[in-house]
């Protein structure tokens, strides 16, 4: 794998666990009354989400190789550019669900051997 594609991937797998870390021992009640974590948690999927767009530009292989990489993209801009639109309780079950996913494929692709 290109070192720059294993780059994209450690910003996504550490998005990730800060999503993770900032939700543990939180209710979906607190996420949505709280603004200061709800706006963690969205940083941290637009990062995700860019990463993720960087890999597909320049390792369209490994990105096709992660999990609904289109749906992560496509939350990443509703993140970005529909953020009024955003559902505390859809944000919720992406954390709870995708999330994990996630974090295992990226972490999965970043223990391949690096291209010589």
């Amino acid at each position: 794998m290109k070192l720059q594609s294993k780059k994209y991937l450690l910003d996504i797998a550490r998005a990730c666990r800060l999503i993770t870390e900032f939700t543990a021992r939180k209710s979906q009640a607190d996420y949505g009354t709280d603004v200061y974590l709800r706006s963690a948690v969205e940083r941290q999927f637009q990062i995700a989400g860019e990463a993720l767009v960087r890999l597909l530009n320049t390792d369209p292989g490994s990105a096709a190789r992660i999990t609904d990489y289109r749906s992560i993209i496509d939350f990443r801009n509703i993140v970005v550019h529909g953020y009024d639109a955003l559902r505390a309780e859809t944000v919720w079950d992406i954390i709870q669900v995708n999330v994990p996913v996630l974090l295992r494929e990226a972490e999965s692709l970043l223990a391949e051997p690096d291209d010589p």
